[in-house]
Formats: structure tokens, sequence, C-alpha cells
């Protein structure tokens, strides 16, 4: 799938999520699917129960804001969480479910 295609689909799809939390839906998306400057909220961590631990450490725990500083798209993902940077491949970014915060729905 091209690039743009992406975009389109992840601009159209946090739209429908702003919707959806206003309307008190539950729609989550991948954390590897934020952009950057984005700040959204922990909804629910997947994988095993080891990654899911390794995760948690890190402090991707349910209800915690993680700011996206980058996504250059070469396979990492830097967020700030908990007033510290971190970096996580898209692999893992993609098991932890995020919503959109408050400040951010417009």
């Amino acid at each position: 799938m091209p690039q743009i295609m992406r975009a389109e689909i992840v601009r159209m799809d946090w739209a429908r999520t702003a919707f959806a939390h206003r309307k008190g839906w539950i729609f989550m998306l991948p954390l590897s699917f934020a952009k950057n400057g984005e700040t959204v909220m922990v909804a629910k961590i997947g994988g095993s129960d080891e990654v899911k631990k390794h995760l948690e450490d890190l402090g991707f725990v349910v209800g915690a804001r993680v700011s996206i500083i980058s996504q250059s798209g070469n396979g990492n993902v830097i967020v700030n969480l908990k007033e510290s940077r971190l970096a996580i491949t898209d692999q893992m970014a993609a098991k932890v479910s995020v919503v959109p915060s408050e400040p951010d729905i417009k």
C-alpha cells in the first residue's frame, strides 16, 4: 500500500475515533497509527504475557497519556511517556491500542 494511501486511511480513522469517543463508543487504534505531535491515551495492551509485562515495565499502562514525538516510518516510534522519551519498534507499538486523549478531540 503506498504511503499516501496509508496516511489518508489513518487520518480518516482518527476522525472516526474522535466522533466515536464523543458518542461514548469505544474505538481503538494501534499506537503505530498515531501521527507526530498527537497525544493519545493507552486503552489496551495486547500480545503475549511477556510482551505485556515488558510494555508495562516501560510505562505503557491503561490510562497513560502518550505523546508521539517521531514516527519516521523506519520501523521505530519515539514517544514521550511520563516525562521520558522512549523508542519502540512498530511491532511493539502495534500491540498498544490507544484512543485520542481529551485535549486532542475536536
